[in-house]
């Protein structure tokens, strides 16, 4: 954990000239929006200007996003080349995101492809399950396995193959097994963090040219992730 000048703490995970992976808390922006709350991209430039003790402005690139309420792994690029070859990754489907999460039934199929049309309506920030003939619908795709159950509770593991707007909360929510805690698409969820959390990052290094993996664990303390301690 890295102290800034307002006190408040990011906790990075690794950091070189190039690149800086840190864990985003649960219910902080990616970057600034209509809320004007602190947002992870103005977090990541204070520190750096800090830590640097940088003139001017900052250069840092968000190159990929999490929802508001979801916490974990994230990587920032700290050059415009840095930004440019992982955004090209990420286009190619060669940047590899893994999530856990937690549903509260046990399911029938414990692994899965699920591949579906989403339209997102930006009125309602909301996804939704579409034809494949409805304008402005893109493909979905995800990977899903069961690691663990109790107490009618799953444990899964979520691995993106595409990178949608609410792609896993509305994808498990239309086969019947929304994400615990989803104030969004869990009409019976009750006022909770939602269980979903970014755990895994892989991709090329910008410049090393080399697969790096970093990994972020959820709090196991916080319910449900207490049940799988």
């Amino acid at each position: 954990m890295v102290q800034q000048e307002d006190g408040k703490m990011i906790k990075v995970i690794y950091e070189d000239n190039h690149i800086i992976v840190i864990e985003k808390p649960y219910n902080i922006p990616v970057m600034e929006d209509i809320s004007k709350d602190e947002d992870m991209l103005n977090k990541v430039k204070k520190y750096i200007k800090k830590k640097y003790n940088k003139p001017g402005n900052v250069f840092v690139a968000l190159v990929h996003r999490l929802d508001r309420p979801v916490g974990g792994v994230m990587v920032f690029a700290k050059t415009s080349k840095s930004a440019s070859r992982l955004s090209e990754q990420i286009r190619t489907n060669q940047f590899y995101k893994t999530y856990l999460c937690i549903v509260k039934d046990i399911l029938k199929d414990k692994t899965g492809v699920l591949e579906d049309y989403l339209y997102k309506n930006k009125q309602e920030n909301k996804s939704y399950v579409v034809k494949k003939e409805i304008k402005d619908s893109k493909i979905a795709k995800l990977k899903y396995e069961v690691l663990y159950e109790k107490n009618d509770f799953s444990l899964l593991k979520i691995n993106l193959i595409t990178g949608r707007h609410h792609q896993i909360r509305i994808q498990l929510a239309n086969i019947g097994y929304p994400i615990f805690g989803d104030q969004k698409y869990n009409n019976n969820t009750r006022k909770i963090q939602i269980a979903l959390w970014a755990y895994e990052l892989s991709f090329l290094h910008p410049t090393k040219k080399e697969i790096v993996t970093f990994k972020s664990e959820p709090n196991y303390e916080m319910f449900p992730w207490s049940l799988f301690i």
